[in-house]
């Protein structure tokens, strides 16, 4: 009897950083008859940041599909996760066949922040996928596949400041030139994005000009820049978790030129020039948030490591 060769197991592997965003404007403008929600923001990345690895096998005899761990175990790792769903999305996509792929996640985002955590973690996932199997996806076509999944997830496959407007799909980047400090805080509770858009009041909510604040960071404008921060969804995420509210006074009595709170929810971003403000502020909050982190917005579109 005569035996085939043993087929070879290869494996192909790459490590892609998901990297952090903030909302300096959101303005919610509508609501189109398929239920998505029409937004102009202007997004900037910001240098929290963690590692996505990803790995290929070739070769094996019963594929296992889709695997993804986490170091949090309390995250799921099926179909309920974004990182899961961008993997399967890609190969019913491209019509690659899938073996195995093993996505291993080091979160250092929390959940529910408002920080594009899940759709950080797409996003670096098609692009791990795209270069592992050279598909060939233009950076369009990668976009397009990542608005099925989150309408942050293309800004977070490009991660450069933009002006975001329809659902997320059209984003236009510009070059940042207004340094400043930020301070990051979450409280314990997060908010849920379908709840915050669904409890929304249009007719009481704020609505900024995101125009203005897309001019002030190419001008360096620093007031122009606190003076254009809003946040239409602040209007329900306050009443959904009243703590948010509560953070962002306290930053404010504190001396900080301006917070706000970033995308549904639920962390609260504090802006100022004043480094030993930044460090007292990080102090203080500690004893009230889940979540700290002191970082920068640097000109140029120069993003700079977390200062811890």
């Amino acid at each position: 009897m005569l035996f085939g060769k043993k087929q070879e197991i290869t494996n192909t592997e790459t490590t892609v950083y998901a990297r952090a965003k903030i909302n300096l404007t959101l303005d919610v403008t509508g609501k189109r008859e398929d239920g998505y929600h029409t937004v102009k923001m202007v997004m900037q990345s910001v240098a929290l940041h963690y590692a996505v690895r990803v790995t290929v096998t070739h070769g094996e005899k019963k594929p296992r599909g889709i695997v993804v761990r986490c170091n949090l175990p309390y995250l799921p790792v099926d179909e309920r996760n974004l990182a899961y769903r961008a993997a399967e999305l890609f190969y019913e996509s491209t019509g690659i066949l899938l073996e195995t792929c093993e996505i291993h996640i080091e979160k250092r985002i929390p959940v529910a922040a408002g920080l594009a955590g899940g759709s950080a973690d797409a996003a670096a996932v098609l692009r791990a996928l795209a270069s592992l199997h050279a598909a060939g996806l233009t950076d369009e076509e990668l976009c397009a596949m990542g608005l099925k999944l989150g309408a942050d997830v293309p800004f977070c496959l490009r991660s450069r400041p933009a002006f975001v407007t329809g659902i997320g799909e059209n984003l236009e980047h510009f070059r940042v030139h207004t340094p400043f400090y930020l301070l990051l805080v979450k409280p314990y509770k997060g908010v849920s994005t379908k709840v915050a858009f669904e409890t929304l009041d249009f007719s009481s909510a704020q609505h900024p000009d995101c125009r203005k604040m897309r001019q002030a960071l190419m001008n360096n404008d620093y007031d122009g820049v606190i003076q254009s921060l809003g946040n239409t969804l602040e209007q329900s995420a306050f009443k959904l978790v009243p703590q948010i509210a509560a953070i962002k006074k306290d930053l404010l009595a504190m001396g900080f030129d301006g917070a706000l709170m970033s995308g549904s929810g639920s962390t609260v971003f504090a802006l100022t020039r004043d480094p030993e403000l930044l460090e007292k502020g990080a102090a203080a909050m500690r004893k009230k948030a889940a979540f700290i982190r002191k970082t920068e917005l640097r000109p140029q579109e120069t993003v700079k490591r977390s200062f811890y």
